[in-house]
Order: structure tokens, then sequence, then C-alpha cells
């Protein structure tokens, strides 16, 4: 039953983000009536979400008093960089695309044209920005296992970059670094408002473009990230690309690979095992791919060097050298 009812979770999730009633919690709003008071809802709306958010466990209920819980807290809060509120407010959207899987399934490919080969899809504004936040961690566990906050001058090209996460937390942790980012030019947009936003932008560079058909340079980059692109894409795209990568690269530059990888036996992770279905319905050839698959197309294409790296969310770290 409760993993039938699980979108009811989406649901209660995505609806307290629309009304941000983490953040009212965090100021100091803890009852129902006030909680109602300040995000503009019904108390019997307000009631139900909470009741909801306490079964989820991700509210406390102390005399008469809701709080967060210690994840909500540093998860479900606005405006904080690892807030994951519109994630949810994205994924609720989604939802009703799941009565499409049962002919999905059968057909093998989504119905119409996907959503992650479009380039002027509004999707991106909402979703690019929700990724950011899940993004946060995973970019600071990759600095800090690269050494790049002392590493002096390097240069970063961020393929299908996005928000310019990367970007933003790399140099932001060393003001000697420059980056580009290729990406769409909807998407680029997006990010150098971001960028600005977060005081790196004048040194961030964009080239608008498809990283299937554009072409990298030759040993110009000291780091090249490719973060959140593999599980859309088959593997012959993701060799092609990973082909021209190490060409781009400088003599003894890093590929950075984040994904959600699959365990070899396909056993787990739980997380990247359940994607390979949002890719069966956004996307024609992705899904969320093994240790090994990664492994041997990364040894293909010439590196010699793999290392995988968990990290504090359903991400893993690939370097390659």
């Amino acid at each position: 039953m409760r993993l039938i009812t699980g979108y009811w979770a989406t649901g209660i999730v995505g609806t307290a983000s629309t009304y941000a009633l983490f953040t009212h919690i965090e100021d100091g709003a803890r009852t129902v009536d006030a909680l109602a008071a300040r995000a503009g809802i019904s108390v019997r709306g307000a009631q139900a979400l909470l009741d909801g958010l306490v079964s989820l466990e991700l509210l406390e209920l102390r005399a008469g008093e809701y709080r967060n819980t210690e994840e909500a807290a540093a998860f479900l809060v606005d405006h904080r960089p690892t807030s994951l509120t519109g994630f949810a407010k994205v994924k609720m959207g989604h939802m009703g695309s799941l009565v499409d899987l049962p002919d999905v399934v059968r057909e093998g490919a989504p119905l119409t044209t996907s959503v992650v080969e479009v380039a002027d899809n509004p999707h991106w504004e909402a979703l690019v920005q929700a990724l950011a936040a899940q993004s946060v961690a995973v970019a600071e566990v990759a600095a800090d296992a690269l050494g790049l906050a002392g590493a002096g001058e390097f240069s970063v090209l961020d393929i299908g970059g996005g928000s310019g996460i990367y970007s933003a937390t790399w140099l932001g942790l060393n003001p000697a670094a420059r980056s580009t980012q290729l990406d769409w030019a909807p998407i680029n947009n997006i990010a150098r408002r971001l960028l600005a936003e977060r005081g790196v932008g004048d040194r961030v560079d964009h080239i608008d473009g498809d990283l299937h058909t554009t072409e990298l340079g030759e040993a110009a980059y000291d780091y090249v990230v490719y973060s959140n692109i593999a599980h859309q894409e088959g593997p012959e795209d993701n060799m092609a690309l990973f082909a021209k990568v190490k060409k781009a690269l400088k003599p003894g530059g890093t590929l950075v690979i984040s994904d959600y990888v699959v365990d070899d036996d396909r056993g787990g992770p739980r997380f990247a095992l359940q994607f390979a279905s949002e890719m069966l319905l956004k996307s024609r050839h992705g899904s969320t791919w093994r240790r090994a698959d990664y492994h041997a197309w990364l040894t293909k294409t010439g590196y010699e060097e793999i290392t995988f790296q968990p990290t504090p969310s359903p991400t893993t770290l690939i370097f390659a050298r």
C-alpha cells in the first residue's frame, strides 16, 4: 500500500514546497493557524499538509507546534544552496506523464518528441535551477577530491552545464580559475544570469551549441565536466563524446562524470535503478548505466586511470584520466 500510494509523497512535498511551509516553520510560524495565515491557505488544507509531512518524517509535532526535521531544515527551506523545493515542485508537475509508462514500456521509447532533445522547451527554465541544488554537494566533493581550491590557474569545460553550478562552485573556491560552458543557447542564457548572481559570471565563457556536433578543440582544458548527461545518451553517443573530450584535455587532464550509476549486478542503488524509467519516458536511447559500462566506454576511448567515488547524494562521481 505504501508503494502503490507513493505518489502522495510527491504531491504532499511538492504542495508544501509551493506554499513554502518548511520556510515558514523555520521562520517561526509553527502552529496550524499561524502557518495557514502565513502561507495564505485554508486551515483545513494546512492541517492535511502538516499531517502528511509528519507521516513522511519531514516534520515533528511537539506540544502543538510543528518543527522541521534535520533533513527538512537542510534540504527543504527556500533560498538555501541545497534547497530541493524547486525540484519537488518540478517533479509534482511530472506526475501526469506516468500514465504513459505502460505504453512507453511496450514501445521502448517516448510516445512524442523526447523532452531531453528539445532546446527551446520551457521545461528547462525550472529544471536546470531545480537540479542545481542537488549538484552543490557533488560539485564540492569533486572539488575536494581534485584539490581545486589550491590548484592555481586551471581551465574547465562544462558540457551541458545547465545552471552552471559546477562553474559557480569551482570558481568560487579558486579565483584564478576560468570556465567555459557548452549548452543550448536558451540554457546558457539561464546560466549567465545565475552565474552573475553568484559573482563569477565574468570568468565563464559560453558556447551555444549541441554537444554531439560542437568541436571541443585540442589540449585546451585541464578539466572537463559531464554531469547528469550520460543517462540521457546511448552507449555510442557517450563513447563519441568521451573520445572528443580526450582530445580536448590537456596532458594529465581529468574528465569528471557525475551521474546516477548502477551496480554491475543491477542490484542497486535504488535511486539509479528507478531513474531508468524516467529515461525511458523522456529519452530515445538513455538509461542509467552500470559501472562496467562506464569503465568499458572510457577504456575504449583512451582513458587509463578510472576511479569511482560516492557522494552524499544519489550521484556517483567518475574521474577519468
